[in-house]
């Protein structure tokens, strides 16, 4: 019988030496801590509540990437049946928008101005991290809202000779698209298809300023568990066909205080951009 308790003793001990000697850490695989040597969980793991995401903006012609490196080309065809090419594309977006599962948004205060020919401008940090988490889309003002199109407010924007005339509605543009065209008497021609956060009908004598950005939203289901990178992409052939098939014969120039015309360029931006790929 002692031999027996001795024996006993010894087993105990030895299985307590053996659970005792596993190497303790983070066991969850989705932990930044994880550790695959560790044998035991010990309460250790430390998981992300926020990153920081970056919004790449590239551009196509429906379907055809387009690069500064394109522009002066008349390589394109819109809805009429233009010919044309690109020779400026700048606009400006504010406000970014996550849209989350349980159907509320996060909501990003700031602004920043796309412009083709600055590689620099095709990234936008964002000015405040991300929570980690699960949404249904990506959404931003396209222009200014009324509270933040304040005539004069952003000296960058000044610099760049982004502001509209006061006449017009003042504060800023919200897209300068310029190109050229083959017209119906075979020449080519130039055209400025500028758009306007604020407008007001000159012609009719209108004294009131009219509200004329856009909110745009866009569907895409996707999660977050740290940095990200989000790819918003412009199908620039959609500024002239959804919903208004735009004519550049009769639509070309001049078009800042054409009141019915800014209205139909900012009904068209609705269809412009969608949320490509997304990396982390």
């Amino acid at each position: 019988m002692k031999t027996k308790h001795i024996t006993f003793i010894l087993s105990a001990a030895t299985m307590l030496l053996a659970t005792s000697c596993k190497k303790k850490g983070c066991t969850d695989l989705t932990a930044d801590n994880y550790s695959a040597e560790a044998e035991k969980d010990d309460g250790s793991c430390e998981y992300t509540t926020e990153g920081q995401v970056t919004l790449n903006f590239t551009h196509n012609f429906d379907g055809t990437p387009v690069t500064a490196a394109d522009f002066e080309q008349l390589n394109y065809t819109n809805l009429n049946g233009d010919v044309l090419s690109i020779t400026k594309m700048q606009y400006l977006i504010s406000d970014v928008r996550f849209y989350k599962t349980n159907g509320d948004s996060l909501y990003i205060q700031g602004y920043h101005l796309i412009d083709l020919e600055d590689d620099a401008s095709l990234s936008y940090v964002l000015p405040k991290m991300v929570d980690v988490g699960n949404y249904t889309g990506v959404g931003f003002n396209y222009g200014f809202n009324a509270e933040d199109n304040v005539d004069g407010a952003y000296t960058d924007l000044n610099a760049a000779s982004w502001s509209s005339p006061m006449m017009l509605g003042g504060g800023y543009h919200q897209l300068k698209f310029e190109g050229r065209f083959i017209d119906m008497n075979s020449d080519t021609t130039g055209f400025q298809y500028h758009n306007l956060s604020t407008i007001r009908q000159i012609n009719a004598g209108d004294t009131t300023f009219h509200e004329n950005w856009a909110n745009i939203s866009m569907n895409k289901t996707f999660s977050t568990t740290g940095d990200a990178n989000i790819e918003i992409k412009m199908d620039i052939k959609q500024w002239f066909e959804n919903p208004n098939t735009w004519m550049l014969d009769s639509n070309y120039t001049m078009l800042m205080p054409n009141y019915d015309a800014q209205i139909m360029m900012t009904q068209n931006a609705y269809s412009v951009w969608s949320v490509g790929d997304i990396t982390e």
